[in-house]
């Protein structure tokens, strides 16, 4: 929860309506404006500040909310400028470019559905990013399903599976960072711990993408344009497996988040130094402005034009609003207020993951944006969990299998606009065939009443 204590004590029903006033505001201003979810967020913290000032709760209380609010977002918020870096650094060093040209190598074959869902998860994974991952590989392979008269919507369905996925696992992604930060879980700690339910929804979305594959072969002429390119930029060696390799170890032996982020960007920036062409000031550059590519192929080019700690700023300022929001609903007493009634019904753990996990779907749903999910559900829930002696990476992992790859479901959510625009197809299309999607938070709901016990817990 946050370190600040409510200043004004509500009843629930007039916290609750209060609530649901604020979600139905930013709900209008992100669904009904399309505008960019800062602003609605800056909205309700204006609101929230009125609100506070007529419960007679002084302006220096409701700026310390917001404060504290943000200050719990810190560690994340640094891990967002390393992934910016890391990201460029890695494409300087050709790990990301050796990555996807090794992925299109396996696109051949009979099973399409299957080896759609299997390499958008592995380009998923070094790319960090679910939305990076549909607007490039993913639009490629629905390239792919049209000139093979494969189905749009399955081809679609498994592009996002396969996306979120990667952006549940990978250590680069903003949401899985960002859900670690808030429960203050070590981030590689957090990524093992999902793989509980991760890896059995993988499974069987592969399992159920092979029996849908059409029996049609995939020619290899129909990625080799896209592997030509990533060949032709001279940024592929065999050194750009190091970065990977170091920063694989570096999991292995529990370095902290931020020391191996660190570290595998150094090492890729120095690689790319040694074998490309590249003046020390433009290095620097690319650390901020990302890496701009320049193949003659456009898709590549989109590809491989992308990271620097300038890309993260949208992410960064949004999660500061969302946590100064969090604050204000704290100091207001409006969440802890509601959380008290929460805490009063609740009390099986398999209750408790299964209420954490439907308002998650639920902030997705009302709000369409998957920060938000993962925020407020994350410091609603945290001291739940506490009393009820679970441990906290059980709370990162259901924030994760029900926050992180739902927002891609709702048609009016920041992701499923964003998708259903990239791809050409109907977020209601591709939903009954986003398999790991839908599966997993049914996963953690049933695994749930087997999550251990806080005792002992040291990523706490």
């Amino acid at each position: 929860m946050f370190p600040v204590k409510p200043k004004c004590n509500l009843s629930f029903a007039e916290a609750f309506i209060f609530f649901i006033l604020l979600v139905a505001m930013i709900s209008y201003f992100i669904i009904g404006t399309g505008s960019n979810p800062h602003i609605p967020i800056l909205l309700g913290i204006f609101v929230l500040i009125i609100f506070g000032l007529i419960k007679r709760i002084s302006f220096a209380d409701l700026q310390t909310g917001m404060v504290e609010g943000a200050k719990t977002g810190m560690g994340a918020v640094f891990l967002f400028f390393l992934i910016g870096i890391l990201i460029s650094s890695w494409i300087l060093s050709g790990t990301i470019p050796v990555l996807i040209s090794t992925g299109f190598s396996f696109s051949s074959g009979t099973a399409f559905y299957a080896i759609v869902f299997s390499l958008t998860a592995v380009i998923g994974v070094s790319l960090g990013s679910s939305l990076t991952t549909t607007a490039t590989i993913g639009v490629a392979f629905i390239g792919i399903a049209h000139a093979t008269d494969a189905s749009l919507a399955i081809t679609a369905g498994a592009i996002v599976s396969g996306a979120f996925f990667g952006d549940k696992m990978s250590p680069l992604s903003d949401t899985t960072n960002l859900a670690s930060t808030i429960v203050r879980v070590d981030l590689f700690e957090h990524i093992k711990h999902i793989s509980l339910t991760t890896i059995p929804a993988f499974i069987i979305s592969f399992v159920v993408y092979m029996i849908l594959s059409p029996d049609t072969t995939i020619s290899p002429a129909q990625t080799e344009s896209y592997q030509h390119a990533l060949q032709a930029t001279g940024l592929i060696h065999w050194t750009s497996w190091l970065p990977l390799g170091l920063l694989v170890a570096c999991t292995f032996f529990k370095i902290p988040a931020f020391i191996s982020l660190g570290c595998t960007s150094l090492l890729a920036t120095a690689l790319g130094l040694i074998h490309h062409n590249i003046s020390w000031k433009n290095t620097w550059d690319i650390w901020f402005s990302g890496y701009q590519a320049d193949t003659g192929f456009e898709p590549v080019n989109e590809l491989l034009s992308k990271g620097g700690i300038e890309s993260m700023l949208f992410t960064i300022s949004l999660v500061l609003l969302a946590l100064g929001f969090g604050g204000l609903l704290f100091v207001t007493g409006i969440i802890p207020s509601i959380l008290k009634t929460i805490q009063d019904k609740l009390k099986r753990i398999r209750s408790i993951i299964a209420a954490t996990a439907a308002t998650a779907i639920g902030i997705n749903v009302l709000i369409g944006e998957q920060y938000l999910s993962i925020l407020l559900t994350g410091e609603t829930f945290k001291s739940l969990y506490e009393k009820a002696g679970l441990k906290s990476k059980a709370l990162s992992r259901t924030l994760e299998d029900a926050g992180t790859v739902i927002n891609p479901l709702v048609p009016w959510s920041v992701c499923g606009v964003f998708i259903a625009d990239v791809l050409g197809v109907s977020v209601l299309s591709y939903l009954p065939f986003a398999f790991f999607c839908l599966l997993s938070p049914i996963i953690t709901i049933i695994f749930g009443g087997r999550s251990p016990a806080a005792k002992n817990d040291k990523a706490m």
